[in-house]
């Protein structure tokens, strides 16, 4: 009986928000027709639920009642360069205090992705906190109808949703995940991590034993950010970014980015402070309203750019950790008095 209830559940669950978006029929397309039988015979996926569920796409995916982080507000109207805006956005006050309260109620497996994948609680966190800010903003879409209209219209990176699409339904199956309740990004990124689907079988890891990988899960989204970390080259206990004694308004002098990697003995700028690492570093340039910040990068900097390829990403990243781990022992250091 149990099947006939779920396809009764999923039936009704579909009908009941027909009135609440316009729908599409995307059977009636040849490429998803052809999909389909892809699925069922590469999978085994019945074509009776495939059809079903591609005969009501959502023409507008988008949650429009759905929470979202805002912008924070600048009290004065001041000037602003690249990375000014971008440091606020990303690294405010609450993300450094909601931050202290996500490693602490998951100091456990904080501590399990530490010692099996050598990656820093703080990193972990901070990841977290800038891709969906701590669960509370993990996409304010339907995936599986964004996926379709993606891969399914004249997008000129359809190919690529196509495959994201594939590997959506399929983690869905495997995880007994009814596809048309999942939230994610306008791109179909899901979970705290915000993993695309093709990362889910690549990085995905049951990190709390329960025979399942989902990434809404702090337990699983922290296992498998450590693994997706570890596979990109990461090095335990090594440093990610420092600042230079740069003092200059801005810099000009040397290529920055991560294409362009120097020995440290080559050029003339020096750390500001200890800096235990000998290999080559990239310079990375922070434009701010009136000058330029110049910094350092390590291996470990590269790869959290695998995360996201932008270096303010990756500078964000190192920052906010840096923050929470301070304020982490601080709190912790009080509480001893």
């Amino acid at each position: 009986m149990r099947p006939i209830i779920y396809a009764l559940l999923l039936f009704l669950s579909i009908s009941t928000n027909t009135f609440a978006y316009s729908r599409i029929d995307y059977t009636k397309k040849w490429e998803v027709k052809r999909f389909i039988n892809h699925m069922n015979h590469e999978f085994g996926y019945k074509k009776k639920y495939l059809t079903l569920i591609f005969k009501k796409i959502r023409k507008n995916p988008n949650i429009t009642s759905k929470k979202s982080c805002k912008t924070p507000l600048l009290k004065k109207r001041v000037k602003e360069g690249s990375w000014d805006r971008y440091r606020r956005i990303h690294m405010g006050k609450d993300h450094i205090n909601l931050g202290i309260a996500f490693m602490k109620k998951n100091h456990k497996y904080l501590e399990k992705a530490y010692k099996i994948y050598g990656v820093s609680p703080e990193y972990i966190t901070a990841i977290i906190a800038i891709e969906s800010y701590y669960g509370d903003n993990c996409g304010k879409y339907y995936v599986f109808d964004q996926l379709v209209h993606l891969a399914f219209s004249k997008h000129r990176r359809k190919e690529f949703y196509k495959s994201q699409l594939e590997d959506f339904l399929r983690m869905c199956f495997k995880e007994q995940i009814e596809p048309r309740r999942v939230k994610g990004s306008s791109s179909g990124a899901i979970g705290l991590p915000q993993f695309m689907p093709s990362n889910y079988p690549l990085f995905g890891v049951d990190f709390d034993g329960d025979g399942k990988i989902h990434l809404s899960k702090p337990a699983d989204a922290i296992g498998s950010i450590a693994n997706y970390f570890n596979k990109n080259g990461w090095k335990k206990d090594e440093p990610v970014a420092i600042q230079t004694d740069f003092k200059g308004k801005r810099f000009y002098s040397l290529k920055t980015g991560l294409k362009y990697k120097y020995t440290q003995h080559s050029i003339k700028l020096k750390p500001k402070g200890y800096f235990k690492y000998k290999r080559e570093v990239m310079i990375v340039k922070l434009s701010k309203a009136w000058s330029d910040e110049v910094w350092f990068g390590t291996d470990n900097f590269y790869v959290i750019t695998r995360y996201n390829h932008s270096v303010y990403y990756a500078m964000a990243v190192h920052q906010l950790a840096q923050k929470i781990k301070w304020r982490d022992f601080n709190s912790k250091k009080q509480d001893l008095f």
